[in-house]
């Protein structure tokens, strides 16, 4: 009878030795980790020549290749101004989202908006991210010498002064080396062609990989 007690017992310890061990394929512990969202609030810039073939698509591709859990979302749209971001970037926020990569105001330029409505509007879209713990990378963009120098002087200075102001990262001109180059860009030389669009992906990646 004492024998078998102490088989008895050892197979109890057996099996509670095994329940305390190295977890199973479904613990918790051992599950990859959830993707995060990087979304790119932008215009036509992020969604040319196609969205297949736009910077956005091209730093997903950079973040494959290093096997980083993001996924990128363009949320790029033809014709909108940083007004029509502040309208847009509340719903994008979602609990997913971890960076936010404002790329806004190459159409205000053009259209000569205010830079102080400019600033204001960039504020409030970095303020909604800010609110909700997300980071922001601020792609600074120039203005055409159309309006005047005043004006082309002022809207520079736009992007700096609110990436101080809000501690984040700033890419300090989005179309560096692609802006007016023909080999970059397409049939109106406004917006990127395929090898612009990679480009613009090479310029915003040093910027972009820290924070994720």
């Amino acid at each position: 009878m004492s024998r078998r007690l102490r088989a008895v017992c050892a197979v109890v310890a057996a099996l509670v030795a095994v329940g305390c061990g190295s977890a199973g394929p479904s613990s918790p512990t051992d599950a990859p980790a959830a993707l995060r969202r990087v979304v790119v609030l932008g215009d036509s810039l992020a969604v040319s020549p196609s969205i297949d073939q736009s910077f956005p698509t091209r730093l997903q591709n950079r973040i494959d290749e290093r096997r980083l859990r993001w996924t990128v979302a363009n949320a790029g749209v033809s014709g909108d101004t940083t007004a029509d971001g502040v309208r847009r970037v509340e719903p994008l926020l979602t609990v997913d989202v971890g960076v936010l990569v404002v790329a806004l105001g190459a159409n205000d330029g053009i259209r000569g908006i205010a830079t102080a409505t400019v600033e204001a509007n960039l504020a409030v879209i970095m303020d909604a991210a800010r609110r909700r713990s997300i980071r922001v990378l601020l792609c600074g963009m120039e203005a055409p010498p159309t309006r005047g120098l005043d004006y082309t002087l002022a809207f520079h200075a736009v992007f700096p002064r609110l990436a101080t102001q809000y501690a984040v990262p700033l890419v300090p001109f989005l179309l560096a080396g692609v802006a007016l180059n023909p080999d970059l860009n397409g049939p109106d030389f406004v917006h990127p062609n395929a090898a612009g669009a990679a480009r613009i992906a090479e310029t915003v990646w040093p910027y972009l990989e820290p924070l994720l």
